[in-house]
């Protein structure tokens, strides 16, 4: 399985986090701490400005997207979750075939 995900917080925590004064200006901290909690689960990742992609069984896939989300949740009162899943049973090494694939076809177009 693929999935990629976009978490964030809004409103006010409870108490500020990382001794921060106002923790609704940027968004950049709460999302380190998403990224950290997938860096650190071990499976295939890939961030960029908009997701964060993971890939693994379903299972531990939505395990780290729930850690994640706790994550985040310590900067706001609430947290905003999108996902998008590409689940495909039986392949594994999809977050770079997939890319590489679009890219043959390119180039067979050319």
């Amino acid at each position: 399985m693929l999935l990629a995900f976009s978490v964030a917080p809004s409103g006010q925590p409870a108490t500020p986090v990382n001794g921060g004064s106002n923790p609704d200006a940027s968004v950049h901290d709460a999302v380190a701490a998403a990224v950290k909690v997938v860096r650190e689960s071990g499976l295939p990742n890939q961030t960029d400005s908009m997701f964060t992609t993971i890939e693994g069984e379903w299972d531990e896939v939505f395990d780290v997207v729930k850690r994640a989300t706790e994550a985040v949740g310590r900067y706001g009162s609430r947290v905003s979750l999108v996902i998008k899943a590409d689940i495909r049973p039986g392949y594994t090494g999809e977050m770079t075939g997939k890319v590489e694939r679009l890219e043959g076809a390119l180039s067979a177009a050319e």
